[in-house]
């Protein structure tokens, strides 16, 4: 019954969503519409701004809707580099723990029942690299984080690893998007923010830990 009423609520918030058309005010366009008065509101009671933005931005990444990477440029233009960083980096976290935490709470009882074999040898190998693995899922900004955050949920990895590792892993991409924001005027898409340079150096920060490690074990097997 609970989990019943759970999947009713998060039905109906994202169909609201799309119903009343809410991401046309998560949208690029309509904050650089608005750009002054916002900033001049926010200037005039900046607690409750900041408060507002992040359950808002809990709400949309708890929620796996669409305006978190808009949102995340957004706070670099209202907050500034290093606030902004922490705000996002924080809320980002949290709703991707109670995304996670959703889908193993609704969805993991049936796909356990449907795929427990399968699944059983996921969770082995979580078991064992499910911190590595996931931190170089956050790093490489290919792969979407919503679909990370419900997969995720699906295996045996704890929650505070998950809550730890996302925390860390997603800093770096949450680092890019602020700095960009703080410039929102020359911006005109989220397209162009991630070049093939940038990607490269975010898959190679995600490979060095498995490097460090095949190293160290390298060590150990000779010295033995």
């Amino acid at each position: 019954m609970k989990k019943a009423l759970l999947v009713v609520l998060v039905v109906a918030a994202i169909a609201a969503y799309f119903l009343f058309d809410i991401g046309q005010y998560l949208s690029l366009e309509n904050f650089k519409a608005q750009q002054a008065e916002i900033i001049s509101a926010k200037a005039a009671n900046p607690a409750l701004y900041i408060v507002g933005f992040f359950l808002i931005y809990v709400a949309v990444t708890g929620l796996s809707i669409p305006g978190a990477a808009i949102m995340t440029l957004i706070a670099g233009a209202l907050f500034g580099l290093v606030l902004g960083t922490i705000i996002v980096s924080f809320a980002s976290t949290i709703g991707a723990t109670l995304a996670f935490l959703g889908s193993r709470y609704v969805l993991r009882d049936w796909v356990q029942s449907k795929f427990g074999e399968r699944l059983k040898a996921i969770d082995d190998g979580l078991a064992k690299d499910g911190a590595f693995y996931l931190f170089t899922l956050r790093l490489i900004p290919v792969f979407p984080f919503f679909v990370i955050n419900l997969l995720m949920g699906l295996t045996r990895i704890k929650t505070l690893t998950f809550f730890l590792v996302s925390q860390i892993g997603m800093l770096a991409g949450t680092i890019v998007y602020v700095n960009a924001g703080t410039q929102i005027g020359r911006i005109e898409s989220t397209a162009g923010l991630l070049s093939p340079m940038l990607i490269g150096s975010f898959v190679l920060l995600a490979l060095f830990p498995w490097a460090a490690r095949w190293i160290v074990a390298f060590v150990n097997r000779r010295r033995a």
